[in-house]
């Protein structure tokens, strides 16, 4: 019944929307079809909308050029990135491994994570790893399957913040600030400290010890934003806005400019790239695009992770399986009534492929950490039909030439 639904939906986008051009505004008129969207788009500072849409054409030589579109996009308003943040920092500790040249430490190498603070956590020990300990390339499979916080924080406490927002300064993603781990309680101050870090090979022998660090730079978002009317904090309700002077910030363009950097690097100046291995970009490629099911080590079992788990354009929280045909190389995130999804989307039948990025605020009450947002009657759905609209709309669109996209079908097994 939901396919049929889904199909009568298509022939009446078909029969009632026209094609748009490239001068045209694809966010301007939005057939009723989509009524979530609809609502949403006509109400943008309601739910503090913005969304980027890149159309890609492809040359003679298959080499892709991109059109933007946008809507209500503003890198200077603040909305809180939540688990976005991890993909940049994925990317980053394969890049900052590259950078020690040093023989016989690679992704795989174990990472063992010390304790010198009361604040800091040790970690020796990974259960679902094949051989019990943590990697790089291990946290990183976590961060991109189901955006593991654990994974995350251990790869923070790696680089350290003076390292990720230097980086990411360099490779013009200048609307950024990293500054804090995620899901543990620590003061600003807490979170400028950073575990020591030892690398060990299979022997046991030491590869590289890393010190515990940290930074004297204070990395703040200078606006002072603050986001609802109240929040509660240790199970007391304050009655004022919620301060992020102290919190990640990942704007819109930046984590768009994050997926074509890592999908199409050879559009950005070397400057702008991530400095990694060809090697390197096939396994993020590879993670970020995997379904939960899909994956050994670590395993991620039904119905808990379904295969649009971390996955929201078009398929939403449908726990039907993604058909075959589509993969989607992606990073979301979820928090304080905040949804975003950034995805690179490909049919690999029709040859579509397209990029969007975008964030939606549904907190009806303007109360943060009372769990009372408007995740499942407008942010989901929100994704659900603007990833099904664009893609009926890149279906209609037409191209000069079609994509190959045989680059992109990747081997999922032997992980």
């Amino acid at each position: 019944m939901k396919k049929l639904l889904k199909t009568l939906g298509f022939v009446a986008f078909l029969l009632t929307y026209s094609c748009h051009t490239k001068s045209d505004d694809p966010f301007s008129d939005i057939p009723d079809d989509f009524p979530i969207l609809q609502k949403v788009l006509k109400n943008p500072d309601v739910y503090q909308v913005q969304i980027l849409y890149t159309q890609i054409d492809r040359n003679e030589s298959n080499q892709p050029s991109f059109q933007d579109y946008n809507f209500n996009l503003n890198d200077q308003v603040y909305f809180y990135p939540a688990s976005t943040v991890k993909l940049p920092i994925a990317i980053l500790a394969l890049e900052w491994l590259n950078e020690q040249e040093i023989d016989g430490i690679h992704p795989e190498s174990i990472m063992l994570s010390g304790a010198v603070r009361e604040s800091q956590i040790p970690a020796e020990y990974d259960s679902t790893a094949a051989n019990f300990y943590p990697s790089i390339a291990h946290y990183i499979k976590k961060i991109l399957l189901v955006s593991d916080n654990d994974a995350y924080n251990r790869l923070y406490e790696l680089l350290g913040q003076d390292y990720i927002n230097r980086k990411l300064k360099e490779k013009g993603l200048l609307h950024t600030v990293i500054n804090h781990r995620l899901s543990m309680p620590m003061s600003e101050e807490e979170n400028r400290h950073f575990n020591p870090v030892t690398f060990i090979n299979q022997m046991g022998d030491t590869l590289l010890q890393i010190p515990a660090r940290h930074t004297e730079s204070i990395y703040q978002n200078e606006d002072h934003p603050t986001v609802g009317k109240a929040f509660y904090s240790g199970g007391k309700l304050i009655e004022s806005p919620m301060d992020f002077t102290f919190k990640n910030k990942y704007a819109l363009t930046d984590l768009h400019g994050t997926l074509q950097r890592i999908i199409f690097p050879e559009k950005f100046t070397p400057d702008q790239r991530f400095k990694i291995t060809e090697t390197d970009k096939d396994f993020i490629l590879k993670y970020m695009s995997m379904l939960p099911r899909e994956s050994e080590y670590p395993n991620y079992d039904l119905p808990e992770y379904y295969d649009s788990y971390s996955k929201f354009f078009k398929f939403g929280t449908d726990e039907d399986s993604i058909p075959s045909n589509f993969r989607i190389f992606n990073k979301t995130g979820n928090a304080y009534g905040h949804l975003l999804d950034g995805s690179y989307f490909i049919d690999f039948e029709t040859g579509i492929e397209f990029f969007v990025s975008a964030i939606i605020y549904t907190n009806q009450n303007e109360t943060l950490n009372d769990d009372t947002y408007e995740y499942e009657e407008i942010a989901f759905p929100f994704f659900t039909e603007l990833g099904e609209y664009l893609y009926q709309l890149e279906l209609k669109r037409k191209k000069q030439r079609q994509a190959d996209l045989s680059a992109f079908r990747i081997d999922y097994t032997g992980n």
